[in-house]
């Protein structure tokens, strides 16, 4: 990103919404909100097959993998406001499993890049099907949508659910189980 340009869009805003961009509250803003953005849309410059290849262990676990309440946060790309919510992915290994860690990680890649939730969660679920190979692949999202909740419609608290699935988890079968794990009330406290 062009810093400068950045820079000087954002005072044009504050000067077009009837804000005094060189007062001494917003001096330091376009500065900031540069900042924020190159964090928030860091994902643009991620690659997220390099992050699975780099952890992908030989494994003869046939077995449903489940990692639930992965927090995330991304900008929808009709507002450019945030939706944030829990991440639920599954899979089953096909001689594979990856680092757990990198889940969470490769979630990061697509949160971070103006977004609608039903891609984010198709893209996640590619990324995994297609890098990992496994037998099948699950995905949920559960979202709040600041686009809902600030603006338009105003309905304080609501959620939007998407989900894509892959291989067996096309499966009644598979899929009720992937259901059953991620909507059971056992959670780990610590």
């Amino acid at each position: 990103m062009n810093k400068e340009l950045f820079e000087n869009s954002i005072k044009n805003i504050l000067s077009e919404i009837g804000e005094d961009p060189y007062r001494e509250g917003l001096l330091k803003t376009p500065e900031r909100v540069f900042k924020a953005f190159e964090f928030m849309c860091g994902g643009y410059n991620e690659n997220p097959e390099k992050i699975i290849n780099d952890a992908l262990f030989e494994s003869s676990n046939d077995e449903m993998v489940v990692i639930r309440d992965i927090e995330f946060y991304s900008m929808c790309e009709h507002h450019i406001l945030p939706f944030f919510g829990r991440v639920h992915v599954a899979y089953i290994p096909n001689g594979k499993v990856v680092g757990l860690s990198k889940i969470p990680r490769v979630i990061n890649v697509f949160a971070r890049r103006l977004q609608i939730q039903e891609r984010m969660t198709e893209q996640i679920a590619d990324a995994i099907m297609n890098t990992i190979k496994p037998k099948g692949v699950g995905i949920v999202i559960s979202a709040r949508h600041m686009c809902m909740e600030m603006r338009g419609v105003e309905k304080i608290c609501s959620s939007t659910t998407t989900s894509a699935l892959r291989g067996l988890f096309l499966q009644s079968a598979t899929r009720a189980e992937f259901f059953d794990i991620i909507n059971s009330a056992t959670q780990l406290k610590v």
